[in-house]
């Protein structure tokens, strides 16, 4: 029996929308394909590009961090060289504070 979904589970769209050299948008570290197809896809699928986005923004935090201890030449993965990756996962301020 499928269990009935009370949340939407909304984009995780970040509004920065441009691809890194390797295709994976900077701002959600989406997949083209999974920009593409988001509002094809159903709640199980969704979840899933969610957590592979988690799990690239959590390679790319141990990618910076291993530079910073090893001075590592190392390229960072997804293409994200020399940007300022935001934390994908943090509650959004509000600018009312």
């Amino acid at each position: 029996m499928e269990q009935i979904e009370l949340f939407h589970i909304d984009s995780p769209c970040r509004g920065i929308c441009e691809s890194s050299s390797k295709g994976y948008c900077k701002g959600c570290l989406r997949s083209r394909e999974e920009r593409f197809h988001w509002h094809e896809m159903n709640d199980g699928q969704k979840r899933q590009v969610i957590q592979l986005c988690r799990s690239r923004w959590q390679r790319i935090l141990k990618a910076k961090q291993d530079r910073l201890d090893e001075l590592s030449d190392k390229n960072l993965p997804y293409g994200m060289e020399g940007e300022d990756v935001q934390d994908l996962f943090a509650t959004p301020m509000s600018s009312e504070h």
